[in-house]
């Protein structure tokens, strides 16, 4: 005899309304995790943009990234500012200050601030010192003669071209005895105002002036420092200089530069800043043993600028 087969006893249905609410809680539960996602990548993505945040990335525009100190440079800036600095070398010194305007890079450091100016009264530009390196000296060299005495009348002597470098090294030849500018000269001084002269002077681009004078194509040349340590001048072939340490140098401060909207930028004043530091300065001290460190502030720096403008401007008219 088989058992009866016993009816199965019906499964309870869940109310419609626990349903609708469970449904409500999980549709609540997701768009909170989505509002709190959006908020906290919009907020960072906030921060990484304004001005006041801390970029890990910083380039800097230089005319002499394979010397040493740019190295320890580098490395102090990630330890202590937890900043990655990649250095972009341009061996034309026209091309950093326009290169810092279109934003290819963050800051420069190869100018001194009588360049600086020029180029912004010359651009209709407003970049802004931030912190001073060095006085570089400019000076004279040959491997012909010992002293500027023993240039012979007519030797040739190349200088740089650009308005500022050309100016100052003019005024270097005057106060080397090689040659009279109109009125004593000035920072805007030209060939043009050299009004009597024991030696010919050549312009060419500042890069060449060392090459110049290696070639024999000249028997002396005013050479920038940088050029001078990249070309391998021995010291001894410098035979002049101006004084970097007098007053009339200031303008010849050697600065780090930054478009005007950055030049409150804290993370590019500490890393202006950190040029200070003592291990930089003991590694530049050897790159450049002739310069003269500065340490002035940026309020300092852009009053100097904006005297130099002026001046650049009165020239200019």
């Amino acid at each position: 005899m088989t058992a009866p087969v016993l009816p199965q006893k019906p499964k309870r249905s869940r109310p419609v309304g626990w349903i609708i609410a469970a449904a409500v809680v999980v549709v609540a539960v997701i768009v909170a995790v989505v509002v709190v996602a959006v908020r906290s990548g919009g907020s960072s993505d906030t921060a990484a943009g304004s001005s006041d945040a801390s970029p890990k990335t910083v380039t800097i525009g230089v005319s002499d990234k394979a010397l040493p100190y740019w190295d320890t440079y580098t490395k102090l800036a990630k330890q202590k500012l937890d900043v990655t600095v990649q250095l972009q070398n341009f061996s034309d010194y026209s091309l950093p200050n326009p290169a810092l305007k279109d934003e290819q890079i963050d800051m420069n450091q190869f100018q001194h601030i009588q360049y600086l100016a020029n180029y912004n009264v010359q651009s209709n530009d407003d970049l802004q010192p931030i912190g001073a390196t060095a006085v570089y000296p400019l000076p004279l060299y040959s491997t012909k003669v010992t002293k500027p005495s023993g240039f012979q009348d007519g030797a040739k002597i190349a200088i740089p071209n650009d308005a500022i470098n050309e100016a100052r090294a003019l005024l270097v030849l005057q106060s080397a005895d090689l040659l009279q500018l109109k009125d004593g000269g000035n920072a805007f001084s030209t060939t043009a105002d050299i009004t009597s002269h024991k030696v010919d002077v050549q312009t060419v681009d500042a890069s060449q002036t060392a090459n110049a004078l290696q070639q024999g194509s000249v028997d002396g040349a005013i050479v920038n420092v940088n050029y001078a340590t990249s070309a391998g001048l021995a010291k001894d072939d410098a035979i002049f200089q101006d004084d970097p340490k007098s007053a009339s140098a200031k303008p010849y401060v050697n600065v780090f530069a930054v478009r005007d909207a950055d030049k409150d930028n804290a993370t590019y004043l500490a890393l202006a800043k950190l040029f200070q530091d003592e291990a930089v300065q003991k590694v530049f001290a050897k790159d450049y043993p002739d310069a003269v460190p500065s340490d002035e502030s940026a309020a300092s720096l852009q009053r100097e600028l904006a005297t130099v403008e002026k001046d650049a401007k009165a020239a200019a008219e």
